[in-house]
């Protein structure tokens, strides 16, 4: 009877209880029935709540637990929810403190070249999350603490608050023990190398197959080694590049993979290199021996699951000279290489082999469209017929489809295509074997080339080693001396005919683009092109078997000869290169009337004997640099009466032939790096007609007697060289013909209270080099020198300066005078310990203010390198065009950032540098 007098007696309070407050009596009430309760079970219990105008069924146990919870359990989440709350700001402001503090350690350990620690990194994201959510929850913080009521032990809302409250002290638990888990002792360790380096592929067409089967092999545990083989050119490289790339699409067991291009001149030194570059981002295994790199390699990768891709093998190569530990399925490591020949295949034991053929009809269409292009192909009704017939002239060969198609993609009349349909039909059937009718339709594209001249060009570029980085400037300089172009160059010091025909060439692929590292400190890169393989053994086809003389040529280069061959026939020989051998001594004496280049550079060359050069009349251009053992020249050298270049850097000679009249022809002379050469006296009045001289990095500096020598060469137009005193640069800058041939300049042990360079005078420099000098300061002028009351445009400048290296330099303590290179490429500034700023705010400003063209520093800038500038604090202050939020809107000062290099610089901040890497960042992602 009393139990349903409490239930009546509960149904009348709910009914008369209509406010959110009264429910929290009524589990008050709800409480004392549940100590009363003479039954050992719960019940359900129809609560009306007036407000909200619906049922809530609550379990009668759940809510009585709930009401006793809040009130005398552990989980008191109600009345300790403002002592929570204050708790968890209180420490999540200490685990935010602690995040960032982590985070500059981070910042400084990367700026060495360390790499974040996994737990570090999965410690910050969870920090990021759990702040996140603490956001989140203490967003409805006001409208909790407003539903509280009696003295805070109630709410208006018990449910909701009692989940608020636990929601709470769950997450004050666990921002306290997050920070207790960041007491890192290291917080980044030396850097991993990336598991794949990608490589750059065109669309290919008809491979799909292929990759598919190598693939398969590849996963296969049993299979250990795949051998790769076919002709070249037939995309061997390709696939094998997109084998790479597969592995870094999808998912798989391996730790790394390497890709190390061999070709055929075999070194293992190269091959060790090659390798030890992607396994170890540092560069302390460079000084080793390479016993002691095969060991290193060995035991990494030892350690390894690795794929090891070798390109272009020539021969089998032994993995223990390498230190690569040899495939099994219990290490379950792979190798997959490509070569020419099937015997490599089997002299490299491939467990499976996979021969690449030449397109089919229809694929090989398919690409050849590809490369001509639709435009071109609907120009006439009958070329797409006439170009069907010249694809199947190209015998499905992807490099002969993609060659002849870029020939043919600017052949506009129809009248064209079919002359070309009868060139190649006259030139294929002169040759029965299919690699020589290969050869023959390459040089399709060879024979469609301007004249006579260009074709030359490109003959010339077979007579360096394969894979080799020709640099353009260099290329041309031989163009001239053989006499392809006239030695005409503007007022910068360019050969636009040179550029132009680099240009045609690589157009019609016949040359590919690339980029060579800069000779001094490596700073930055110069462009430069190379020939396909395949190309190159087209090029020394043509020049072993054409009846032309000017295309006959002798090229062993890059194949480690000891000694000069015997069976050169020098007598017909055009052109001969013997470079980047290990020929140590001469000891013929070769009849060659119609020699015009030889090229013995990069050998151990110590004496070349005076009857050398005895019979070789008609030579133009003799390249004998990097031969470092030679210190001095025959007199015989200068009965060389046509020679027009001659290259003598990194060379050991002290002196140059007292006879140098002989060499009246000369334009170019090159004695970059001479560190032994003592004087150039008389070059003024023997060489009348030189048009090159470069002295840069020679022991030779330009003092008062070599001015006046330099300025009896009245047709000089390339200078590069070497200054230690501040008046004689004065001096040079006062010669503005002289003054504008400088294009590479050496600053070196100068000490002066002001160095002057004059943008006028000095208006083809091109390379900067600062180092070992105390200078007070570095003015930038640009009045001519010579005529006081002429000035230049309203915006002077170095407008071709694109290097700037800067070492030891004491006294400047910045360097604004750079906003006077708007074009600079690349910087390198270490060693200055007086060295505060790069770009003064103040100094800055005022040049913007009289040259508001010069707001914006280092636009095209790719390269910036800082190293051991103990007090340097800024790179560049928001004066210049650089808005103070230029994380989230970069700048475009740094627009063509590449790469930053920081080393020792202490006093810069980390938020600096990391603007400046989210900048390269945001760069690499414009791309």
């Amino acid at each position: 009877m009393n139990y349903w007098c409490r239930v009546i007696a509960l149904r009348w309070l709910l009914t008369i209880f209509s406010s959110r407050q009264s429910k929290s009596l009524v589990f008050l009430f709800l409480l004392f029935i549940h100590q009363s309760n003479e039954f050992g079970f719960g019940f359900f219990l129809k609560v009306r709540a007036k407000m909200g105008d619906c049922l809530s069924v609550l379990p009668w146990g759940q809510a009585v637990d709930i009401a006793c919870n809040c009130l005398l359990g552990d989980g008191n989440y109600i009345h300790m929810m403002k002592d929570n709350l204050e708790a968890l700001k209180t420490n999540m402001q200490k685990l935010r403190e602690r995040r960032n503090d982590i985070a500059t350690r981070v910042s400084i350990e990367e700026d060495k070249g360390l790499e974040q620690l996994d737990q570090v990194k999965g410690w910050r994201s969870r920090v990021a999350s759990i702040d996140s959510q603490v956001s989140c929850l203490l967003e409805d913080e006001p409208a909790e603490i407003n539903r509280l009521c009696l003295f805070g032990y109630f709410s208006e809302d018990c449910i909701s608050s009692y989940e608020y409250g636990k929601e709470v002290s769950k997450k004050l638990e666990d921002v306290k023990e997050l920070y207790s888990a960041g007491d890192f002792k290291d917080v980044a360790g030396k850097r991993r190398a990336a598991k794949v380096e990608t490589k750059r592929i065109q669309t290919t067409v008809g491979l799909d197959s292929m990759i598919g089967k190598a693939w398969d092999s590849i996963m296969k545990p049993e299979r250990r080694t795949l051998g790769i083989y076919g002709m070249g050119g037939v995309g061997k490289t390709t696939l094998l590049a997109t084998i790479n790339n597969k592995f870094d699409e999808e998912v798989n067991e391996f730790d790394v993979v390497i890709w190390v291009a061999v070709s055929k001149d075999l070194q293992y030194k190269g091959i060790h290199d090659q390798i030890l570059r992607r396994l170890r981002v540092d560069k302390e295994w460079e000084n080793q021996t390479e016993e002691e790199k095969k060991k290193l390699i060995e035991n990494i990768l030892g350690r390894k699951k690795f794929i090891l891709l070798l390109d272009d093998l020539w021969s089998a190569v032994d993995l223990n000279k390498i230190g690569v530990p040899s495939p099994t399925q219990e290490n379950g490591s792979k190798i997959v290489f490509t070569t020419r020949s099937e015997k490599v295949c089997s002299d490299m034991e491939a467990d499976d082999e996979l021969k690449m053929d030449c397109l089919p009809t229809t694929e090989a269409w398919e690409l050849f469209q590809n490369a001509v292009g639709e435009v071109r192909l609907k120009g006439h009704p009958d070329i797409p017929t006439l170009a069907k017939r010249i694809s199947e002239k190209c015998y499905g060969l992807p490099l002969a489809l993609n060659v002849i198609g870029k020939a043919m993609k600017c052949k506009k009349d129809v009248h064209e295509w079919r002359d070309a349909i009868d060139v190649l039909n006259t030139s294929s059937s002169e040759f029965p074997g299919m690699e020589e009718n290969i050869l023959s339709v390459l040089k399709f594209s060879y024979d469609g080339l301007e004249d006579e001249k260009v074709k030359s060009c490109f003959m010339y570029c077979s007579l360096f080693p394969e894979d080799y980085q020709i640099n353009k400037e260099e290329l041309i300089e031989y163009w001239i001396g053989e006499g392809f172009i006239k030695g005409e160059r503007d007022e910068d010091g360019n050969n636009n005919k040179g550029h132009a025909i680099i240009g045609s060439l690589v157009r019609a692929h016949l040359l590919m683009e690339c980029e060579t590292k800069s000779t001094l400190f490596e700073i930055g890169l110069l462009p430069a092109v190379k020939m396909h393989d395949v190309l190159r053994e087209m090029a020394l086809w043509i020049g072993s078997t054409s009846g032309k003389e000017e295309e006959k040529q002798c090229v062993t280069s890059g194949v480690k000869l000891s000694r000069i061959p015997d069976d050169i026939n020098w007598s017909v020989l055009r052109r001969i290169s013997l470079m980047s051998n290990r020929i140590e001594e001469i000891s013929c004496c070769p009849k060659c009337p119609n020699l015009s280049t030889l090229f013995l550079q990069d050998n151990m060359l110590k004496v070349i004997p005076g009857e050398f050069f005895q019979f070789m009349r008609a030579l133009v251009v003799l390249d004998l640099s990097r031969n470092f053992g030679l210190r001095e020249l025959s007199e015989e050298i200068c009965s060389l009466t046509s020679l027009q270049y001659l290259n003598l850097s990194r060379t050991g000679i002290h002196s140059l032939p007292v006879h140098l009249k002989g060499l009246r022809k000369l334009i170019s002379l090159d004695l970059e790096y001479c560190f032994g050469l003592e004087s150039i006296d008389g070059i003024g009045t023997s060489l009348p007609n030189l048009q090159v001289l470069k002295l840069f990095h020679s022991s030779v500096f330009i003092d008062a007697r070599s001015i006046e020598e330099l300025q009896l060469l009245e047709h000089l137009k390339i200078l590069t060289g070497t200054v230690k005193d501040a008046l004689m640069l004065e001096s040079i800058q006062r010669v503005e013909r002289l003054a504008s041939c400088v294009q590479r300049l050496w600053i070196i042990n100068m000490s002066a209270e002001v160095l002057t360079l004059n943008t006028v005078a000095l208006g083809g420099l091109r390379e900067l080099y600062i180092m070992y000098s105390e200078i007070s300061e570095i003015k930038i002028e640009w009045k001519s020198k010579e005529k006081e009351d002429l000035l230049c445009d309203s915006s002077p400048c170095f407008k071709h300066l694109s290097h700037i290296v800067i070492v030891n330099l004491q006294g400047p303590k910045e360097l604004t005078w750079l906003l006077f290179a708007p074009n600079l490429k690349h910087i390198s500034v270490g060693r200055s310990r007086r060295l505060k700023e790069i770009i003064n705010k103040k100094k800055g400003m005022s040049i913007s203010n009289v040259h508001p063209d010069m707001t914006v520093p280092f636009r095209k800038l790719e390269t910036l390198s800082l190293w051991r500038l103990s007090k340097l604090k800024r790179i560049c202050s928001s004066c210049c065009s650089i808005p103070e939020n230029f994380i989230l809107c970069p700048p475009p000062a740094l627009q063509s950032l590449r790469h930053f290099f920081v080393e020792d610089c202490p006093k810069l901040p980390k938020a600096a540098t990391k603007r400046v890497r989210d900048t390269i960042k945001n760069n690499e992602d414009d791309e």
